[in-house]
């Protein structure tokens, strides 16, 4: 490798008696790809508002080519040379390529000018790197891969030498994927460096020449990646060996819910379904992948009674659902681990006890005479804590304190502690360490053993392909053909996610 082009030395953060890093340095070469490991609350993301400014660090320094940095200063990053791809991309919907591109970099008054300027220059980047993109489009209309290229040539133009990824293949389709790490080499063949975060150990050994792990705060070991394996990362991260759960085969059982023929509305940023049908049966996991707004969280909402079908029909052991809702959901057994944990499936300023009971105090034992049934709320909370490992205080404890593993624990608990006959796993595992993934995909494997029938939607196609006994795709609203577990590859998924296998399956039955 050439030139270091940024170090961290010595770097610590506290707040309050958390030691967010604790004399963490790190060197990153001209033209090399560095990943950065470490289970969720290791001090990752610290560590990179550290070098952007966004934190000051207790001690320590940061070095970018041969200078050190301003601590709390943003804009002195960003002027080094440093740019970031956050995981939720930052652009304007509203705004064409080029005005995502140039806006913020210089005066209003000479917009035209600059526009002019910016295109070429955005093009000549566009060829360099082979980022395919329309300078005129809007971002609206462009798919999640390309709204990435676009992140991506924002950095670049503004001339980053570093670029950090967070996260970046998370919500790409296999052949996306593919592309992106094309892009990655040919540009740092031309001198650019990476700091690569990413939950997919395959990955980071596909794409990283050296990875640092991070584990409480502190970095424990530097690796070539060449030099390691997959496993031993992952041992790295959690302190100890850990592999995936195995999955059992197991004959499936009768068919518990069913959509026929069913089209929804589109409901915000997740299209509308257009005659969709799908069935889970007792003892079985039924996937579906697909592209972030596909349709998928319109099928979860059905699941959870939050939305009706506007055509088509929803059957529980084989008869119609004529009344629908969210209660109606719960009281037949249909249990959901939610998208977002923060928003749809935790109250923040609850209590680990309110969280734990929030979808079913009305119901015994939780309810007496009409008044929760407290000792009976914090009993069953503190069953929860113990079984499923949930790291905190006390039942007491505000769940927002919880890092989002612990917090994943409790939902898990909440969801299987009743046995239900229908679980809604809607990305059970996103932003999860190995530890917490493995651990997550356990307890579903175990449901499935006793019985519960399993939707599991999820835009990571390694856990799809791990763990699903049936997969479905979803991509504008439609559902391709049911797969049977090991008879799909991921780049035959990828064409149906891209909706490309869709367009060939139209182009046949036309013929």
């Amino acid at each position: 490798m050439g030139e270091v082009v940024l170090r961290l030395e010595g770097i610590t953060k506290n707040f309050g008696a958390l030691k967010a890093n604790e004399n963490v340095s790190l060197n990153l070469a001209k033209g090399e790809v560095i990943a950065l490991l470490g289970e969720n609350g290791a001090g990752k993301t610290t560590l990179m508002n550290i070098l952007f400014g966004q934190y000051t660090a207790d001690s320590g320094r940061v070095e970018v080519f041969g200078k050190t940095l301003q601590p709390g200063m943003p804009r002195a990053a960003l002027d080094a040379g440093v740019g970031m791809v956050h995981q939720h991309f930052t652009l304007a919907h509203n705004l064409s390529v080029i005005e995502n591109v140039i806006l913020g970099t210089g005066s209003l008054w000479s917009w035209k000018l600059r526009n002019k300027q910016a295109r070429q220059q955005l093009l000549e980047l566009a060829n360099r790197y082979h980022l395919k993109i329309n300078p005129d489009a809007k971002v609206s209309t462009l798919s999640v891969g390309e709204r990435q290229r676009v992140e991506i040539i924002k950095a670049l133009f503004r001339q980053a030498k570093i670029l950090i990824l967070d996260e970046p293949t998370a919500v790409l389709t296999p052949q996306e994927t593919e592309a992106l790490f094309k892009t990655l080499k040919e540009a740092t063949e031309q001198g650019l460096s990476v700091i690569f975060i990413s939950h997919k150990l395959r990955e980071v050994m596909i794409i990283a020449q050296k990875v640092a792990i991070l584990r409480h705060g502190k970095i424990v070991a530097t690796k070539e990646t060449k030099e390691t394996s997959a496993n031993e990362l992952a041992a790295l991260m959690v302190g100890n060996p850990t592999s995936p759960p195995a999955v059992v085969k197991r004959k499936s059982g009768p068919v518990v819910m069913e959509f026929l023929n069913v089209s929804t509305e589109t409901q915000h940023h997740s299209k509308g379904l257009k005659n969709v049908s799908m069935r889970l049966c007792s003892g079985e996991i039924v996937g579906l992948a697909g592209v972030s707004g596909n349709g998928q969280t319109s099928i979860a909402n059905l699941f959870a009674g939050l939305i009706t079908p506007s055509e088509g029909e929803l059957y529980l052991d084989g008869k119609p659902i004529e009344r629908w809702s969210p209660r109606q959901s719960v009281l037949r057994g249909i249990a959901r681990i939610p998208e977002d944990r923060h928003h749809a499936g935790t109250v923040a300023d609850f209590s680990l006890t309110e969280n734990s009971i929030i979808e079913r105090y009305r119901d015994q034992p939780f309810a007496h005479h009409g008044w929760v049934n407290w000792q009976a709320a914090a009993s069953f909370t503190k069953e929860l804590i113990k079984q499923y490992d949930v790291r905190c205080p006390g039942p007491n404890t505000r769940i927002r304190l919880l890092s989002g593993g612990n917090m994943q624990k409790l939902i898990l608990g909440r969801v299987l502690q009743n046995n239900p006959r229908v679980i809604l796993a809607h990305q059970p595992s996103r932003g999860l360490d190995i530890g917490a993934v493995h651990y997550v995909h356990k307890q579903l494997l175990e449901a499935r053993q006793k019985g519960a029938a399993i939707i599991l939607i999820s835009e990571d196609l390694d856990e799809i392909l791990q763990l699903s006994d049936i997969i479905y795709v979803s991509s504008e609203g439609r559902l391709s053909p049911a797969f049977q577990r090991g008879k799909v590859t991921p780049s035959q998924l990828g064409g149906w996610m891209s909706g490309a296998s869709f367009a060939e399956q139209e182009t046949m039955h036309a013929s």
